[in-house]
Parts: C-alpha cells; structure tokens; sequence
C-alpha cells in the first residue's frame, strides 16, 4: 500500500504544482525553459504512474474490503465511463462546444472516471486510489476554472461536427477500452 500511495503523492503532486505553486512552476520554467521543464515532468509523472500500477497491483493481491458494492454499481460504473471517454476525447478535438462549457474536459472526465470506479469498487486500495484521484480533479478543476476567469481566457467552439468527432473518438476508445483492453491490463471484464 505504500509505494500505491507514494506514486499517487508523485503523480498527482506533479500534476498539482500549477495549482499549490504556480509562481514556483513559472520561475522553473523561465530558470530551465519550457521544453526542459516538459521533460522533467514528464518523468516524474511517468514515475509516480509506475510507482501506482506497481502499488495498485501489489495492493490487489491482498484486498482489504471496506465494503461490497451492489452489483448495479458495475453496470452504472460502466455507463459512467463513457461520458469520461468522451470528455477525454474532448480535451483534444479543437473547437469543441464541450470544451467551450466545462472549459477543461479532460479533468472533468478524470472526476468522472474516479467515481464512477469508487462506486463499484470498495477496497481499502481501490479506495485510495480512486478517492485521491476525485480529490485532485475536484481541487483542479476548481482552480483551473478560478484561473481561466481571473485571466478571462474563454474557449471558442466550432461548429458540431467537432462535437460529433469527439464523441465518437470517444465512444470508440470506450467500446475498445472497456469490451477489449480492461480484461487483459486491469485483470477485471466489465461487460462479462
């Protein structure tokens, strides 16, 4: 359970800099450059993912149940996904409608994800893991839209078809994710 929770602290404490420390971030990136920083953090990040597969995995082979989710919660936590998918999608089609609303689609689609997983999962582990994931995007998302309406930014959206696009990419890597991925990289079908 240690190293779980040592790879979240790493990774969601990278991805939390701009929020805790973001004059820290900017002098960083003016002392090392954009590209320099771009690569230190991303090892970090990649780090502390590593850190939390590891721990996630280690922490499965041994569960501590907190409690027994209702086998509907599976179902819901599948249906749930989706709109997750889609909102990660969103993040990278330009011009979307969805990304002109929530203005930062793929933290939206993190908390989505986490508690969709918390209400089907209840592990001490599966806990841990999926609460400091909807903590963070809850924290972020927060500040991010702070930060967007102190400096005014606004997103522009294009016409639906960009919408469409999203939804679909979307909904594809879902289907794909879910009917034939999750079984072999998480060890769990959830549509058997």
């Amino acid at each position: 359970m240690i190293t779980l929770v040592a790879g979240l602290v790493v990774f969601l404490g990278a991805h939390s800099v701009r929020v805790f420390a973001d004059d820290w971030r900017t002098a960083r990136i003016a002392s090392m450059g954009e590209q320099r920083w771009k690569l230190v953090y991303s090892l970090v990040s990649i780090a502390g993912f590593a850190l939390i597969v590891y721990g996630y995995g280690q922490a499965r082979h041994a569960p501590v149940v907190l409690y027994t989710p209702p086998v509907w919660t599976r179902h819901l936590a599948a249906l749930l996904t989706l709109p997750a998918f889609v909102l990660l999608a969103a993040a990278y089609v330009r011009g979307t409608r969805i990304k002109a609303r929530v203005g930062h689609p793929m933290v939206l689609g993190v908390k989505v994800w986490a508690f969709a997983h918390l209400l089907a999962n209840g592990t001490l582990a599966d806990v841990i893991l999926f609460g400091a994931f909807l903590a963070w995007a809850v924290v972020d998302y927060l500040a991010a839209r702070r930060r967007d309406r102190v400096a005014g930014v606004t997103y522009a959206s294009g016409p639906i078809s960009r919408d469409l696009i999203a939804v679909g990419a979307g909904g594809l890597a879902w289907a794909i994710f879910g009917f034939v991925l999750h079984g072999p990289l998480i060890g769990v079908r959830p549509f058997a």
